[in-house]
């Protein structure tokens, strides 16, 4: 039954696959459908005028379509991905690494270790050389969601 409705159709199993993959690419996020999609309907082109070649039974046309599919993605991934600018904000979603150069002082001592400053509204744990509480500290790095600090 497949056989015969590759046969029946001919080159419009392909344009009509295309325009599926892309009505899907219109609902799905994402870039990677319209490759595919576009493969499709080249190689639906391809078949239209090629139909009645002897080689170009639906064995070629399925490798054809392969090929032609890796290819779009490839070129379309190069073609998306390129385009990387840099943000006037580089910062904006780190917030601990906002906080470097900072000053502020100690609301727990650090013990061990370890200790506590509050920076705007938030409480952060602290690590650096053993100080008392009010002792003034300066962020120099984070290490995950704790800042490294010296005495100021």
């Amino acid at each position: 039954m497949i056989e015969w409705l590759i046969g029946e159709l001919g080159p419009w199993n392909w344009m009509v696959l295309g325009l599926a993959l892309l009505a899907i690419e219109i609902v799905t996020p994402g870039f990677y459908l319209l490759w595919i999609g576009l493969a499709a309907l080249v190689v639906g082109a391809i078949s239209l005028a090629l139909w009645d070649a002897a080689f170009w039974g639906w064995q070629v046309q399925v490798v054809a379509f392969l090929a032609l599919s890796l290819v779009a993605a490839y070129a379309g991934y190069k073609l998306m991905g390129g385009r990387k600018t840099e943000s006037d904000q580089p910062l904006l979603n780190r917030r601990g690494e906002q906080l470097v150069g900072r000053t502020a002082m100690l609301s727990e001592p650090i013990r061990e270790g370890y200790g506590r400053i509050q920076l705007g509204d938030t409480m952060w744990r602290v690590s650096g050389p053993d100080l008392p509480a009010g002792a003034r500290v300066k962020v120099v790095s984070v290490n995950d969601l704790e800042l490294v600090v010296v005495a100021a």
